[in-house]
């Protein structure tokens, strides 16, 4: 079914909408969750969570392109699931993703730093852009949607090594483009 049909079915309150969304885009959701999270209970709760959001949004809302609206909506929910259960030590991929760009990205704990993650969030979105398309969609789905490294080497087809190397190189090139920028840690 096309994404205009879904929303419409949102927008006259018809719970098929759910269901249209699930068969279009659950295992979509439910692997951005997973990556996250972990624990597949909490991913598929996530999920639910989501469905839920959607169904309260749309209407008011009509997004342009519902794939990267839910997207979008799945890795915030997880990531804040994944916020309120840290304490449990109960998700260790995410804590690796974290790792990872802490050597390239500043922490903002402040009301400086809140203006400061803003002009952040600017340097990296033109980071991002500056890089070839491959490259820019490997980051986006080891960062953003937190695909596990053998996941993306089996795709592209590459060593371990090297695919480590890759990502390697995409956080030290983030480095050195904000370090350029005065960020520092």
């Amino acid at each position: 079914m096309e994404d205009s049909r879904i929303i419409e079915l949102y927008w006259e309150r018809n719970e098929a909408a759910i269901v249209e969304t699930d068969r279009k885009y659950g295992d979509f959701c439910r692997r951005i969750a997973r990556n996250i999270l972990s624990v597949a209970e909490d991913a598929e709760e996530c999920v639910n969570d989501v469905y839920h959001r959607a169904w309260n949004a749309i209407p008011p809302q009509r997004p342009e392109h519902l794939r990267v609206w839910l997207g979008r909506v799945t890795r915030n929910n997880a990531v804040n699931l994944y916020h309120k259960n840290r304490a449990q030590k109960r998700y260790a991929g995410m804590e690796q993703l974290l790792d990872e760009l802490a050597e390239c990205i500043p922490s903002a704990q402040s009301v400086e730093g809140e203006i400061e993650g803003r002009e952040l969030t600017g340097l990296i979105n033109a980071w991002l852009s500056s890089l070839p398309q491959d490259d820019r969609i490997l980051f986006l789905r080891r960062y953003w949607n937190g695909e596990a490294l053998n996941a993306l080497e089996k795709e592209c087809g590459v060593s371990h090594g090297r695919m480590a190397k890759r990502m390697y190189r995409l956080r030290q090139n983030l480095k050195q483009s904000l370090e350029k920028e005065g960020y520092s840690l």
